[in-house]
């Protein structure tokens, strides 16, 4: 599959076929995750694999219930909880170094990034869940203090296909040399 193929294919699965999700090609779509930049290969990422019906039912219920992908967290054979470990990223020294403060967010995103693009390959749907509480989610999981959990992820064989949403074109939001300035 080729890379630009594969970002303009993977689409947000929200409902999944009950089917299971081989040990190979979980164990396949983390490799993809670890292989991903960091802020000082820090690596701040944690995952934690839910396969767990009643865990991912408890895992559903952090969300709104009005959240869209709060159904697919039944359906799907996996969830996963991407945590991160804070104050590390964008740290030295125990101190942050930018004025952006931790780092965390940028490299799961990095990470998941990786993680959604493997699964897609091997022919699996992922979702991206950030709207959730994720102070109950951390402790429901036995998160240690100075973890968080970042997102949830269902990921299954998807039963539907995914919606295309439509994109900005380039010159909307493409500059060179400084801000607005157009090509």
């Amino acid at each position: 599959m080729e890379l630009l193929n594969a970002i303009k294919g993977r689409r947000s699965i929200r409902s999944y076929r009950p089917d299971p999700v081989s040990a190979a090609d979980l164990q396949y779509i983390l490799e993809a995750a670890q292989w991903a930049p960091s802020w000082a290969n820090i690596q701040c990422w944690e995952f934690i694999i839910v396969q767990d019906v009643a865990i991912r039912q408890r895992l559903a219920e952090t969300l709104p219930e009005k959240n869209p992908a709060r159904g697919a967290f039944a359906q799907a054979p996996i969830v996963i909880a991407a945590c991160a470990a804070t104050g590390k990223s964008g740290f030295f020294k125990g101190s942050p170094v930018t004025d952006k403060g931790d780092w965390l967010l940028f490299d799961l995103g990095l990470a998941l990034q990786n993680l959604t693009l493997a699964a897609y390959e091997k022919g699996l749907g992922t979702v991206h869940v950030g709207f959730f509480d994720a102070s109950k989610a951390g402790q429901m999981l036995g998160l240690p203090e100075g973890h968080t959990v970042v997102e949830l992820l269902p990921m299954g064989h998807p039963a539907e296909e995914g919606r295309v949403t439509p994109r900005k074109p380039l010159e909307e939001f493409v500059f060179y040399n400084g801000y607005g300035r157009k090509a």
